[in-house]
């Protein structure tokens, strides 16, 4: 493949731009390669070089150079040492040519797996988009568990994003008065396994500014992401953390002058203490203005009931079946279990038998293989072609005993979309079927169960008030799109079902079940609707 890359601009991001277009996305996917817009790229570099001591600096994961050509367009050369590191030999000889080009500059690039390499050299800046990868799809991750725990003494989940191991590194090679500018995306501020990082951000105390990029348009044009800037200084200043909300590049311009003034200027009102952080709540409380505190009388979900995520199949194609396929093998009844595989089968808040029959009818895959013995052959000679096709030998799979068995998740009587676009969905799971991993399981304690409160939770779940309360907890993935995790459900707040007094809970069902009827029969719910707001919104004043 040539590698030269011909635009005339390199101070710009031309050169991404026509890389994208010579290699394809899935290979740049493969191994994390999301690039970062020029605009951008000159607002981090200008962190690294506003600190005059910054001469010898790294990035880490420097594909294409951006934050060195970002620096070099702003007079940067001979008297900076850039050091780049990255895993891709292709990525690297696109970037030698460019900076072939610059002969003035000191650029030296090398081919080098940073997790695993290079702890002890220290660095007066360093300035990376880090690859966005999810732990168990990196080749190396029992080594670079095995040696983060005894390099940084900490604790890391498998479900960490490779991302924070990069700026985790990097605040321990910072030398005195060192700056690091990361690019990457929010979601460990807000996530579960971002307790572990948060802690380690706190107790480092170089972290000086979380910039929430919250464009109406992803900074990384292919990847559903929401971004965050984060800026380091290993300075005796103070320990302040400042968080800043951004909607658009001209607001990120408009702060220029504040950041690069640091630490002078420190006036503006979400600053934090790193010892008052908690790491075990989610940052966005700290950018952002939470609902829940707008209302009384509210208690969390898990008050009520617990919030799974759905059975794992590691394979839906293979234990998914329609009512063609389940003919095609000859699959018994017995072994087949009514099932929702994705979260467009229930589009609705009710999900009753007819819609079940309806998907049947329509050949959608609406079975779930249940393989509870091995007493039929042509079971037997199915679960043959699962491990002729290696099924058996994924991810999940492998991890089974036997292989084709899934997991104990029984009907739930109320299931929520993982992810949404306009607000989370609960389904009233009507038809009694088993669920996949797109919608999450809320399973009631016994007392709702088996007593109207539980109509009475799901008539609260269907109002604007219970939606703009659970966004406090929601993961943002830029684009509209949002997710939310079990924990993130079992933790959001909502109406404390036992102060509703006696007249109101009649109200509420009645219009509940009028909501139902209505809604089934495809008729303007909006009237019905606004009469449960008013109730629970009176309900969460008193």
């Amino acid at each position: 493949m040539n590698t030269q890359i011909a635009n005339r601009n390199i101070f710009s991001d031309d050169p991404e731009i026509e890389y994208c277009s010579l290699v394809p996305h899935h290979e740049r996917k493969k191994i994390g390669q999301f690039f970062t817009p020029f605009p951008i790229a000159e607002f981090m570099a200008e962190w690294i070089i506003g600190n005059k001591e910054c001469k010898k600096i790294l990035d880490p994961a420097v594909g294409l150079g951006i934050f060195f050509r970002a620096m070099i367009s702003k007079g940067v050369e001979e008297d900076y040492n850039l050091i780049g590191y990255d895993i891709d030999d292709n990525i690297l000889k696109y970037a030698k040519d460019i900076f072939d080009r610059i002969p003035s500059a000191r650029v030296n690039l090398q081919k080098m797996d940073y997790l695993l390499n290079d702890w002890e050299n220290k660095y007066d800046g360093i300035i990376c988009n880090p690859p966005y990868l999810k732990f168990h799809d990196y080749k190396n991750k029992k080594e670079i568990l095995s040696t983060f725990e005894s390099k940084l003494e900490m604790k890391l989940t498998g479900f960490t994003n490779m991302y924070t191991l990069f700026f985790l590194k990097s605040m321990n090679q910072l030398t005195n008065l060192g700056r690091a500018a990361y690019i990457v995306p929010s979601e460990f501020l807000n996530a579960d396994y971002g307790k572990n990082v948060k802690e380690y951000l706190i107790k480092g105390e170089t972290l000086r500014f979380i910039i929430i990029v919250d464009f109406e348009t992803n900074v990384f044009n292919e990847s559903i992401t929401t971004s965050s800037i984060l800026l380091f200084a290993n300075d005796k200043y103070n320990t302040d953390v400042e968080f800043i909300k951004i909607r658009s590049l001209d607001e990120l311009n408009a702060l220029r002058h504040y950041i690069m003034s640091y630490p002078v200027s420190r006036i503006r009102r979400a600053i934090v203490r790193s010892n008052q952080l908690d790491p075990k709540k989610k940052w966005r409380a700290y950018y952002c203005d939470m609902n829940g505190d707008k209302y009384k009388n509210l208690v969390p979900l898990i008050t009520f009931g617990k919030v799974v995520r759905g059975i794992a199949t590691g394979d839906n194609d293979y234990f998914c079946f329609s009512k063609s396929k389940v003919e095609q093998y000859n699959i018994p009844e017995k072994y087949l279990l009514p099932c929702l595989t994705k979260a467009n089968y229930a589009t609705k808040h009710f999900f009753t038998l007819d819609n079940f029959n309806s998907l049947k009818e329509k050949d959608k895959p609406v079975f779930l293989l249940n393989a509870v013995d091995l007493d039929d052959k042509n079971l037997v000679e199915y679960l043959k072609l699962g491990e002729k096709t290696e099924v058996n030998n994924k991810y999940l799979t492998s991890h089974r005993n036997p292989w084709y068995t899934i997991e104990n998740r029984p009907p739930a009587p109320i299931l929520v979309t993982v992810f949404s676009r306009g607000g989370v969905r609960f389904v009233r799971n009507e038809a009694k079927v088993y669920n996949l991993t797109s919608f999450h399981c809320i399973y009631p304690h016994p007392v709702l169960m088996f007593t109207e409160k539980i109509d009475l939770l799901m008539a609260y779940l269907l109002t604007d008030i219970s939606q703009e309360i659970f966004n406090d907890e929601k993961r943002e993935y830029g684009d509209g799109l949002d997710k939310f995790e079990p924990n993130d459900l079992n933790n959001a707040k909502v109406v404390n079902l036992d102060i509703i007094n006696k007249e109101d809970e009649e109200k509420i069902l009645r219009y509940y079940y009028t909501y139902r009827q209505k809604e089934i029969n495809d008729e303007n719910i909006t009237e019905v609707k606004n009469k449960l707001n008013e109730i629970f919104y009176e309900v969460l004043q008193k």
